[in-house]
């Protein structure tokens, strides 16, 4: 008897942890697989376009070795918000001005915000809506003084609700929503801001939300009369960053809004979005299309894989990490598709050092694959990143071009972050085609300056190690790329 009362007390010590790991790994799955938020992952409808700007910051330095900025998009942002009288739909992820004090950069979200309250205050009428992430409140630690302001001044500010979407990493996320996110993250900060120096400090709960690693990563401006869909944040520490933009008119500003709608449904935002109240009317060369989220991957392979020998394939980009983005272009090369790729060399991130992942791993494998038909070169940063996500698809007569906010990794293209991309089919000999195809030359060949290096410039003697550190990261799905 009293030896079936031990086996019956060792056999209950394992009921606990095994019910509590039975929890942790429903939760797991289910919130890695749950039902997308409504209106997420969406493709618009196809319209013509009689014209496309395509816009570009750079930061480069002349050959003899001043650093320059070009900086176009910011400019063209607060234009269209000048010009707004209806309503102006803002979605952006880093909107700050915080920063390390001995660093100079623009004040773009201090100027976005006044550009903002006064055109409010010119056209009180004007329905403004900025929807943007939980990163700038530090994850609900402490209110974000930009946005407080907008708030007085009658806009409706929306924090996307991050739990709504899907856990890029599973592990940490489902240990987290099962034992911490009950104690919510407001409340008196100790613990440095990851931002900058200068953020307020914060709660040890927002850095473990902040570990989901997850985001509304988009960077789009609407109003109507103009869209734009963009690469860039208005956030003081990107203001170096090279990035790249792209600003239409048409009725393709109704199914922008539409996503964004989707987005405020979900975030306690406004029950209905503003609508145009006149339709423009359709034509033109270029074909133009609203891509979110998943609908960006599935675009974008295959697209890379119905280029044909004698196609040339021009990819800009900040992260390239995607398995099925990789093996299209890797295909693409050995179909004998000329592929050219400017990445960033992933050793800067707002002042902080890194080991190049995931693009040095990446690209060593990418060189082996492709042959002689895959060219890579690094853009030659210093403090601040190539940021840019873009890919230019060149044919006989006309060209393809994907960009906006995704970066090639799961994280964005997966249906994990929100994202936001536009896709335009051009004739070759459009403007907005020779512009894109302009700006892939000018970097790659360093006209009037010196914005790429050669391949082994940032290719260290351990490129299998860090390839070894990329997929044990891919592996448990714990990266922040």
């Amino acid at each position: 008897m009293e030896k079936e009362k031990k086996t019956w007390y060792k056999k209950k010590r394992y009921i606990l942890p095994l019910f509590i790991f039975l929890i942790v790994l429903s939760v797991m799955l289910y919130h890695n697989n749950k039902p997308l938020p409504e209106g997420i992952s969406t493709e618009g409808d196809i319209h013509t376009l009689e014209d496309v700007t395509f816009l570009y910051d750079l930061t480069y330095q002349t050959h003899d070795g001043e650093v320059k900025h070009e900086r176009r998009i910011f400019d063209a942002i607060y234009k269209a918000i000048e010009e707004a009288e209806q309503f102006v739909i803002v979605d952006m992820f880093l909107f700050n001005g915080y920063y390390d004090k001995e660093a100079d950069f623009p004040r773009i979200s201090e100027v976005m915000t006044e550009k903002i309250i006064q055109q409010k205050e010119k056209h009180p009428e004007l329905e403004v809506i900025f929807i943007t992430d939980e990163i700038n409140t530090t994850y609900g630690s402490h209110p974000a003084k930009e946005l407080e302001k907008m708030k007085d001044h009658g806009v409706k500010v929306v924090i996307t609700n991050l739990d709504r979407l899907r856990d890029p990493n599973p592990l940490y996320s489902g240990v987290w929503r099962s034992f911490f996110q009950w104690f919510g993250e407001a409340g008196p900060g100790w613990v440095k801001n990851p931002l900058a120096e200068n953020a307020p400090d914060v709660t040890v709960r927002s850095y473990l939300k902040l570990l989901n690693v997850k985001a509304n990563h988009r960077k789009i401006l609407a109003t109507e009369k103009t869209a734009i869909v963009s690469s860039a944040n208005p956030h003081d520490a990107s203001g170096n960053h090279s990035n790249i933009a792209f600003q239409m008119e048409g009725n393709i500003i109704q199914d922008i809004v539409k996503a964004e709608e989707a987005v405020g449904k979900f975030s306690n935002g406004p029950s209905q979005f503003p609508k145009l109240e006149q339709p423009f009317e359709e034509g033109g060369s270029i074909k133009a299309q609203f891509l979110t989220e998943g609908k960006i991957t599935k675009h974008v392979v295959k697209e890379l894989k119905a280029t044909k020998e004698g196609d040339e394939i021009w990819i800009g980009m900040f992260y390239l990490a995607d398995r099925k983005v990789i093996n299209a272009i890797t295909g693409a090369a050995r179909r004998g598709v000329h592929v050219k790729m400017v990445l960033d060399p992933n050793q800067n991130a707002f002042g902080s050092e890194k080991i190049g992942l995931p693009n040095l791993p990446v690209a060593a494998e990418l060189k082996e694959l492709g042959e002689e038909n895959m060219k890579i070169r690094w853009y030659k940063t210093d403090k601040e990143q190539f940021h840019s996500k873009l890919l230019y698809i060149k044919k006989q007569t006309s060209s393809v071009i994907i960009g906006g906010s995704a970066n090639y990794t799961s994280r964005n293209l997966d249906d994990f972050n929100l994202e936001a991309d536009v896709k335009l089919v051009a004739p070759s000999t459009s403007e907005i085609s020779q512009e894109v195809d302009q700006y892939y030359h000018r970097i790659w060949e360093n006209k009037d300056g010196v914005y790429t290096v050669d391949y082994e410039e940032y290719q260290d003697k351990l490129p299998f190690l860090k390839y070894i550190v990329y997929i044990i990261q891919k592996t448990f799905r714990f990266e922040t790329y």
